[in-house]
């Protein structure tokens, strides 16, 4: 039973499922301890809210071999790993705001991302998932510049300007998954298709994920792992393709739903 959180009229934080008749139904209980149970209440959301709080973001970068193709990187031999600032989190239907220290360089990813059930170490692969809660969609929004150029080196200055790690609307628990392995992922910018891509095409599969990113590491209940992104970024394109004041984006994953957000500047 997929599950989301919102905020109702009344103000009240609240777990929600969305039904065979469309509508949303309040649920009862916690998805930590996989408690949660469908009422009988239909539920307007105010504002809907991110899954979960992370306690922590994980990212891994060129996951995919289509993205490593199209930005003329080498098949990594290991999970490239970076972070983003929890504080960017945001949820759907919320802006993404364009930063004033960005110019025409802010760009989309969308992207398979994990959510962590319990607290875990040195988990094997075999048993990852057991301690995956299930799965969300997220958008690695990325400045550009200051992820190539400003940053020092490193990824996570350009990744962690508020606002840019947009997850939601929905997490499918893996104990619904009937195939493990392979979500179709679409992104949308006003409605046109920019990114198309498999999971099968990964290079790392969400349990090696876990698995690796857990090795003599505390990975707390509720942390999220953006599992990278597939081909098609506005970047990689020639000319180069850029997010800008009121464009539309949507990313899509079968069976999970879809995360939609408008830019603001």
């Amino acid at each position: 039973m997929k599950w989301g959180r919102i905020i109702n009229e009344q103000g009240n934080i609240l777990y929600i499922t969305i039904a065979e008749d469309n509508n949303l139904y309040e649920l009862e209980g916690n998805p930590f301890d996989n408690s949660l149970k469908m009422t009988d209440k239909k539920i307007l959301p105010k504002k809907w809210l991110p899954p979960v709080n992370p306690p922590a973001i994980l990212c891994i970068g060129l996951n995919y071999k289509g993205h490593a193709k199209e930005t003329n990187k080498p098949i990594p031999e290991y999970p490239v790993v970076f972070m983003k600032n929890p504080s960017a989190i945001t949820a759907h239907l919320d802006p993404i705001k364009i930063p004033e220290v960005c110019n025409n360089e802010v760009d989309y990813e969308g992207e398979l991302v994990i959510i962590i059930k319990s607290d875990i170490k040195n988990v094997k692969v075999e048993e990852a998932h057991n301690y995956i809660m299930g799965f969300t969609i997220g958008n690695d929004v990325s400045a550009r510049r200051w992820q190539m150029e400003l940053g020092g080196g490193q990824w996570v200055r350009g990744k962690s300007f508020d606002t840019f790690a947009p997850v939601g609307p929905f997490v499918l628990p893996i104990s619904d998954i009937k195939n493990k392995d392979f979500f179709q992922i679409t992104t949308k910018v006003n409605h046109q298709i920019m990114q198309t891509g498999n999971t099968s095409d990964m290079i790392f599969s969400p349990f090696e994920l876990v698995s690796f990113l857990s090795q003599d590491t505390t990975l707390k209940a509720g942390t999220l792992i953006f599992t990278g992104t597939p081909s098609g970024v506005g970047w990689a394109r020639s000319p180069k393709i850029t997010l800008s004041k009121g464009d539309i984006v949507e990313i899509e994953i079968s069976s999970i739903g879809t995360l939609k957000n408008t830019v603001i500047a």
